[in-house]
């Protein structure tokens, strides 16, 4: 009979152990299923490219976005996105700001991304050896930045630009600004700002692209007046519409265009030290200056250059030159049809050697000195117009 009740007892025990299993197992697979759903509906992923696990930050929000490259993950509701190792990010959703500082080059592929800072650049290369951005889809760009930190896209690094896709920029300052250089190869860029819309210090080149610029200051500008081999701005390509209080393309020491479309209406159409024209369609509406040379830098003589494209120049009223160098002018090709009533200014030597030269629909082979602007547009209102070389003063 005792033995008949230890197992019994034996039984029971048993019992309650085996079910005390079954609901164990049955409390980690809730638990492992609810981990699961959690972790399938998060909307973001901040991926690095290294093994190293911390070199990509963020501060948590709710937002939705995505950052992916090559190795380890960190999941995570991020709109701040700190970037500390070299190497390809992938961007996609929403951001307020996205810094970049480490030593090495980095990529920052853009995909339908919009970004907007109410305290900043909404892109801040801090530290990079080179930074390339690469946009695709439709990506949007808002900042209200500082004067020190002038740009929407602001980098202390060499920076490049280049894609398939479009940018929008908005900014209180300045659209894209490298305190280094900046290139652009390709991309559908749309840029409004409140100073200028696009500065590199060393230089800006523009290979390809399609740019619509409202700009308060100047639409395209370079900026090194320290070293005489920099400060350039060269266009090889592209279509661009610029809107510009100031100049629509200023260069330090050398504007160089060899092709593209221009659109420019604004005070001065290009500006530089040394404006060298060998290709493209130009169109300026000015309301001082068209094309002028003047003594930006300590590189060389005042200069303009043009031996090739198709040059259209519209000229406002009052103190105007379409053409205006405060040093030498050379037309050794290319078409030039002026609208105004001082078409040439130059304070050196004018030189014609080719081309085809249009003055207020009359052909001329004959480059005319105005030492002061005229009066109202369309032709000489008083004006002194003279065949030799030019007094007049310097703006």
């Amino acid at each position: 009979m005792e033995n008949e009740k230890n197992k019994n007892f034996k039984k029971v025990i048993l019992g309650i152990v085996a079910g005390g299993a079954i609901l164990g197992l049955v409390v980690c697979f809730v638990v492992a299923y609810n981990k699961t759903k959690k972790s399938s509906s998060q909307t973001n992923s901040i991926t690095t490219n290294t093994t190293n696990t911390d070199t990509a930050s963020s501060d948590t929000t709710n937002s939705s976005n995505t950052t992916t490259s090559n190795s380890s993950t960190e999941t995570n509701n991020s709109k701040n996105l700190k970037i500390t190792a070299e190497g390809n990010y992938d961007l996609s959703g929403e951001y307020e700001s996205i810094t970049v500082n480490t030593s090495g080059e980095v990529t920052l592929n853009l995909n339908n991304v919009t970004i907007t800072n109410s305290s900043g650049p909404a892109i801040n290369i801090e530290k990079a050896k080179k930074v390339t951005i690469v946009i695709s889809g439709t990506n949007k760009i808002t900042a209200t930045t500082t004067e020190d930190l002038d740009g929407a896209i602001y980098s202390k690094a060499d920076l490049v630009l280049q894609g398939s896709g479009s940018l929008d920029v908005k900014s209180n300052y300045d659209g894209i600004v490298s305190k280094d250089t900046l290139v652009i190869k390709n991309g559908t860029y749309t840029i409004t700002s409140s100073d200028d819309g696009i500065r590199g210090k060393d230089s800006v080149e523009i290979s390809d692209g399609s740019f619509t610029i409202n700009a308060g200051g100047d639409g395209i500008k370079s900026t090194n007046d320290e070293d005489l081999e920099l400060g350039f701005v060269t266009i090889t390509g592209g279509t661009f519409n610029i809107t510009a209080k100031s100049d629509g393309i200023q260069g330090i020491t050398k504007v160089t265009i060899s092709g593209g479309t221009f659109n420019i209406s604004s005070a001065e159409g290009i500006e530089a030290t040394y404006v060298k024209i060998d290709d493209g369609t130009i169109n300026i509406e000015a309301s001082d200056d068209g094309i002028n040379a003047s003594q930006k830098s300590t590189s060389g003589t005042p200069t303009i250059e043009i031996n090739g494209g198709n040059i259209t120049i519209k000229m406002g009223q009052g103190d105007t030159d379409a053409v205006d160098s405060n040093g030498n002018l050379y037309i050794n090709g290319g078409t030039i049809n002026i609208t105004g009533n001082s078409p040439f200014d130059y304070d050196g030597t004018a030189k014609y050697n080719g081309g085809t030269i249009i003055v207020n629909g009359e052909q001329t082979n004959t480059i005319t000195n105005q030492m002061m602007g005229g009066g109202m547009m369309g032709g000489p209102q008083g004006d002194m117009q003279m065949n030799f070389n030019g007094g007049k003063r310097d703006r």
